[in-house]
């Protein structure tokens, strides 16, 4: 009884991972394509963008952008090939929430243009993962 207990449980927190990561995957998908759809469909109304990076002087900041701001800038990539590859996922869920620490490497028209970390952050609403904050850090070293 207890082995098939554990067995359920870690088929479902494997479903629950995968369907976090499906949504993670439509999420760049849209932004490889210039498709704020497809993209929208993987947000939730309240979600929050922020980048976490150091000025040319070595100071750390925090930039905020919002949602509307990152759809034109999508939207102006078209024609230019922008690929954020997601290195790892590492997902921890409890409950309704999802946190996801994905190490990228972003490629600008083939050429390697920063790494960093993203940190997504998701609620689940009506069966469906919906990302409600993504912050991310940007650096050129230390990538490899």
């Amino acid at each position: 009884m207890i082995v098939t207990l554990l067995l359920s449980l870690t088929a479902f927190v494997q479903t629950e991972n995968d369907a976090v990561k499906k949504t993670i995957t439509r999420f760049f998908d849209g932004m490889k394509a210039n498709d704020t759809a497809l993209i929208r469909s993987t947000l939730d109304s309240s979600c929050f963008l922020y980048s976490i990076m150091k000025t040319k002087a070595g100071k750390t900041i925090l930039e905020e952008e919002t949602v509307s701001a990152f759809f034109r800038e999508v939207i102006a990539l078209k024609g230019n090939k922008a690929d954020e590859q997601l290195l790892s996922y590492d997902i921890k869920i409890d409950g309704a929430m999802a946190i996801a620490w994905t190490p990228y490497k972003f490629y600008f028209n083939d050429a390697f243009s920063h790494c960093g970390v993203n940190v997504f952050t998701l609620i689940k609403r009506d069966a469906e993962w919906r990302i409600i904050g993504i912050t991310d850090t940007r650096r050129k070293q230390g990538c490899d």
